[in-house]
């Protein structure tokens, strides 16, 4: 065997600072994990509403969330959502740390998911930080975010088909309140995904960063 089996997971917890990082890091993993028969948990610290764009309503991004988790399989009892003021993080640091630490003892996950180490937004950053002291006897890797990351170690891969990549790009488009972003396209999302793949000789790829692994 050349390569860990998504189906050995059981129970994997999602950290996103923000809604939709999980969604542009990972959404194709969550798809293989949910078509695995993984249990999914999802935690969001922030509805970012100071991040609305004029105009729209101030818990649009929070309705995107609702429907983003909902189409990636997450059932509500396991999202778990918090509302800390976005780009402050830092400042409530031991907060969030004490929050994390109480999801570990409710779901001590197999797997946790959350912003990789180079990840250079503050909010991201912090729950980088606080992550890996709460999670840290679990799995942990870091997912890629490249308009945050000056570096990224790509240390495992996970490959993708184009069902997986179709479903990315369906779940990014719920995030109506995003599309100004330039890497909210599909061009985007499949010209990085390609990239990874070639890495590993598959059509499509996920990359993340590992921070703590266990093998047995």
């Amino acid at each position: 065997m050349n390569a860990l089996q998504i189906s050995s997971l059981k129970k994997v917890l999602l950290l996103g600072p923000h809604p939709d990082d999980i969604e542009f890091s990972s959404a194709g993993f969550v798809k293989r994990m949910k078509d695995a028969g993984v249990e999914l948990h999802y935690a969001v610290f922030s509805m970012c509403e100071k991040s609305v764009p004029a105009g729209m309503d101030k818990d649009v991004i929070k309705k995107e969330l609702l429907k983003a988790a909902e189409f990636m399989g997450i059932k509500r009892e396991n999202l778990y959502l918090f509302d800390y003021e976005v780009r402050i993080f830092p400042e409530k640091r031991q907060e969030i740390l004490e929050d994390m630490v109480k999801l570990n003892r409710k779901l001590n996950p197999d797997l946790v998911l959350l912003p990789c180490s180079s990840d250079i937004h503050q909010d991201h950053e912090t729950i980088h930080r606080e992550g890996i002291r709460a999670f840290k006897n679990n799995m942990i890797l870091g997912y890629e975010m490249p308009w945050n990351n000056f570096n990224f170690d790509s240390h495992v891969y996970v490959m993708l088909s184009e069902d997986d990549i179709r479903f990315k790009t369906q779940v990014l488009e719920l995030y109506k309140s995003q599309s100004f972003r330039f890497y909210r396209s599909e061009e985007y999302v499949r010209s990085l995904a390609t990239i990874r793949g070639i890495q590993v000789q598959s059509a499509f790829a996920e990359s993340f960063e590992v921070i703590r692994l266990k093998l047995s």
